[in-house]
């Protein structure tokens, strides 16, 4: 099945990814490494990854999926996440038609996530966001079907078991990914550092160098995760992801999040089309399991009767 899709891969739309892209002559040249598909047109009513889905594997572990507080199983067995990265492994930040890209040098294990539930330490590729057109929606997990405006990921890949991120893109627990929510509130200050440099990423294609950046500056605080089996979100969809959602969402401003929506699809001279709804729509649980590293009992939003006295209880 990886043989078949990896020659699908090199014969469609997604070949991008295997080969060298056009950039800037003066920046370096990397792969896509945000395994997605660019079109010139977009479908209004899906993102535009979704136009073509007739190489896109069907599975029972797709993602995002909508995580259901009450479902979720505390897993006394979760170790603490452990996250160190290395501000200058930060390369460059670039506009791929679909999102924008904050991409790391990763040859060596100098920006590394390790324990929670991975047996191996994995390395940061990169980390992008997805959002919506407005604040209402964008980002692609939901809590009790609750949306946040925007949802960060953190993609990391298994260089103990892989030779390359391409590899392990592909093959089952070869990437983790921490999800991270976004919600409106107090102005992110670490983010401004990102919202500052869109404008040079405007068009479709741009790269710009973007060095000494620590990407932990936009965790929460809180430990608490959630965690599940599932799948790459943009095509070809691999099932070789292990998914930490954490619980505790951060705080970003209005103005911040209207800074993405700036960003085009398209391509300098070509007719401007925002960048917005680059998202996927929630998939089915099936019979997977979604753990929690954290105790919980989920409590319904009303008050417990008073318990009559004893006095008034009737014989």
């Amino acid at each position: 099945m990886m043989h078949q899709l990896r020659g699908i891969l090199q014969t469609s739309p997604c070949k991008l990814l295997w080969r060298r892209f056009p950039v800037l002559t003066s920046m370096p040249v990397r792969t896509c490494s945000l395994y997605t598909c660019t079109y010139r047109t977009r479908n209004r009513a899906l993102p535009p990854l979704w136009e073509n889905l007739d190489l896109v594997p069907s599975g029972d572990r797709q993602s995002p999926i909508n995580i259901r507080w009450r479902d979720s199983v505390f897993d006394p067995d979760l170790k603490p996440l452990t996250i160190s990265y290395d501000p200058t492994t930060c390369l460059h930040i670039w506009n791929n038609g679909y999102s924008f890209l904050v991409e790391f040098e990763d040859s060596t294990d100098k920006s590394v996530i390790e324990g929670g539930p991975l047996e191996h330490n994995y390395r940061l590729k990169q980390f992008h966001f997805h959002w919506g057109a407005i604040d209402d929606w964008g980002s692609e997990h939901t809590v009790d079907s609750k949306c946040y405006p925007a949802e960060l990921h953190l993609v990391h890949w298994n260089a103990v078991k892989f030779k390359s991120f391409e590899d392990a893109a592909l093959e089952e627990n070869g990437l983790a990914v921490i999800g991270v929510f976004l919600k409106l509130g107090k102005h992110h200050k670490e983010l401004q550092k990102l919202v500052d440099t869109l404008p040079s990423i405007k068009h479709k294609d741009t790269l710009t160098e973007f060095g000494s950046f620590d990407p932990s500056c936009l965790m929460p605080t809180c430990p608490d995760y959630w965690t599940y089996s599932g799948s790459l979100t943009t095509p070809p969809l691999s099932e070789s992801v292990i998914w930490i959602i954490k619980k505790q969402p951060v705080e970003v401003d209005h103005n911040q999040l209207e800074q993405f929506r700036t960003l085009l699809i398209t391509s300098k001279g070509e007719k401007e089309k925002r960048m917005v709804d680059n998202f996927r729509p929630l998939q089915p649980l099936m019979n997977r399991t979604v753990r929690s590293s954290f105790r919980h009992d989920y409590v319904l939003n009303v008050q417990a009767k008073p318990k009559p006295a004893a006095s008034q209880v009737a014989p």
